[in-house]
């Protein structure tokens, strides 16, 4: 057992997240390789082996407890950059699969390695702009959960977001501490685009609060939305 995976594991379990040894170690290769893939290709800022796990792993698995993502969900993870939240839900919740949506490809290039490289069969990546995709037949409102972390402000996040998700199903925006300013700024956004706030889901981390906006489809998005690309940055709704 290496210091890093005693590290993962120890840090896992301080949070309350409980993963097998296998699950530690597709995290542990994780860490490895994203930090080296980071010197060639600019992925993270967080580069100390303490504060990815803390900040990029535990932030992002503490959406795997959420009754949200149901069993067997399909999700989308729209500006996945580095795959988070995506990845991490896709190895702590085998049941779900995962599109790893991305404008860059060089991003998803890293990350079609790293699906090799830990073995990851529940993942897939999309390359374009969530304003094109969200148009597109095959992926616009098929999706009974997607989620975006560190992406935009929520009332443009929403509309990069919403138009993926099948009514019934959720949109979890990963927020900082402005996110109660941030709901009630995208109000309007979230209404016109069938959405409903069902509130924030609060966690702490080594006693800083994370949170998650919960935001519910509880009509189809009309066909305007989204915008082509660059609109919905330009002129939130």
């Amino acid at each position: 057992m290496s210091e890093l995976f005693s590290l993962i594991s120890s840090t896992f379990e301080k949070n309350g997240i409980n993963l097998s040894d296998k699950q530690i170690n597709q995290f542990e290769i994780y860490c490895q390789f994203l930090l080296e893939y980071n010197e060639k290709v600019n992925l993270t800022a967080i580069t100390e082996i303490q504060a990815v796990i803390q900040d990029h792993f535990v932030d992002s698995l503490k959406g795997a407890e959420l009754d949200e993502i149901i069993k067997g969900a399909k999700c989308a993870d729209i500006g996945t950059g580095a795959g988070f939240p995506g990845v991490p839900l896709a190895i702590a919740r085998p049941d779900i699969t995962v599109a790893l949506v991305d404008s860059l490809n060089k991003r998803l290039v890293f990350l079609d390695e790293l699906k090799e490289k830990i073995g990851l069969t529940n993942v897939y990546t999309v390359h374009g702009r969530s304003e094109d995709l969200g148009r597109d037949k095959k992926m616009r409102q098929q999706f009974d959960c997607v989620f975006s972390r560190a992406v935009a402000r929520m009332n443009v996040l929403a509309e990069f977001d919403m138009p993926f998700v099948k009514v019934g199903g959720y949109m979890l925006a990963w927020k900082g501490p402005a996110v109660e300013e941030e709901l009630l700024e995208a109000k309007n956004a979230i209404s016109i685009l069938g959405g409903e706030n069902k509130g924030i889901y609060t966690s702490s981390i080594e006693g800083k609060e994370h949170y998650i906006a919960k935001i519910k489809k509880v009509k189809p998005t009309i066909e305007k939305y989204p915008r082509q690309a660059g609109l919905p940055k330009k002129k939130p709704l």
